[in-house]
């Protein structure tokens, strides 16, 4: 069984939650019983998660040997110059080591998509923009780390699609399978 989730803002990708207080975990979406995340998806973060109750398959989907792309969309404070676009699509050097070059976009206009609870900051005297990231591999906050190391901060990302799975027309907190 495979699953197609949008992980809203603030959640859990695990189904308990031991903090004190304990923060929303997938559990409260009503998914079918023996599945589990394939990959993770940052607390702060949106969008497309996969989970299934096949561990080959989420070996597959998750081991960087397989090189699966993930892309994303990626609000940034800022407006990138093409240098700082070029620099990421050649890969960036973080201090976990260089990262494997990227497929980088601009999207304009911006997406379209569901309002985030709370909403990003909004500041008249600094600009923004959306970026479409798309990566091979999976370090721990690596696209918001490889946006700051270029100066870009990242305000919002939300995982759009994950090897051949699209997120689609999902609202948050909705699944399907795949």
């Amino acid at each position: 069984m495979l699953i197609a989730f949008n992980k809203p803002f603030n959640v859990l990708c695990q189904f308990t939650d031991r903090s004190d207080p304990p923060r929303r975990t997938l559990a409260e979406f009503g998914l079918p019983p023996n599945v589990y995340a394939a990959g993770r998806l940052d607390y702060d973060s949106e969008g497309l998660l996969l989970l299934t109750d096949d561990g080959t398959l989420a070996n597959r989907l998750t081991d960087p040997r397989h090189k699966q792309p993930k892309t994303y969309w990626v609000m940034v404070e800022g407006t990138p110059t093409d240098d700082q676009l070029d620099t990421l699509r050649r890969g960036v050097v973080l201090n976990d080591g260089p990262t494997r070059p990227a497929q980088i976009e601009r999207l304009d206009p911006a997406p379209t998509l569901w309002p985030r609870d709370p909403p990003v900051r909004f500041r008249k005297t600094v600009p923004d923009a959306w970026l479409s990231v798309t990566i091979t591999e999976g370090r721990n906050r690596q696209v918001r780390r490889m946006t700051a190391a270029v100066r870009l901060p990242t305000l919002r990302l939300v995982r759009t699609a994950m090897g051949e799975a699209r997120l689609g027309d999902l609202v948050p907190g909705a699944w399907r399978a795949l």
